[in-house]
């Protein structure tokens, strides 16, 4: 975990890798319960025959659920001190390069790309970058938005 005292250390870790986070595996009561929030019941989420029978060999994991991840996946990659909190605020671009098979495990890199006045604080825009244990290939890589307020 790499801590930050203040959004000033932060930004002087603009253009540098923060880390990675912890391994999380995919479970398909995971993929159901994101089904049931969402209303998407596409067969390659849920119907595990079917799905094992599909293009995946899986049922895989929606795209939207690895997206939604991102929070608790970096969650442990680093910290700032000294904040009053820090708001998700959107995200500028998004891709799903691999899809996610149920029980694949996966975990988060981050790398800071900008630091910038935002009243009131400052607006980070991170490369968060989804990987999948044992593939070449990221399963979600996303520039995300985060507004720290101290």
């Amino acid at each position: 975990m790499r801590t930050f005292p203040t959004l000033d250390a932060l930004g002087e870790a603009t253009g540098e890798h923060l880390g990675h986070g912890s391994w999380h595996e995919i479970t398909q009561r995971e993929i159901n319960l994101f089904a049931e929030a969402t209303d998407d019941h596409q067969w390659i989420h849920v119907d595990l025959e079917k799905a094992k029978a599909g293009p995946f060999g899986a049922p895989v994991a929606h795209g939207y659920l690895t997206l939604s991840l991102i929070p608790s996946l970096v969650r442990d990659i680093y910290t700032v001190q000294n904040l009053s909190m820090g708001v998700n605020y959107g995200l500028n671009k998004v891709r799903f390069p691999t899809p996610v098979t149920v029980g694949s495990r996966v975990r988060a890199g981050a790398e800071l790309t900008k630091l910038t006045d935002f009243p009131p604080g400052k607006q980070a825009i991170i490369k968060v970058t989804v990987e999948i244990e044992g593939h070449p290939k990221p399963a979600c890589v996303a520039e995300t938005v985060v507004l720290y307020i101290p």
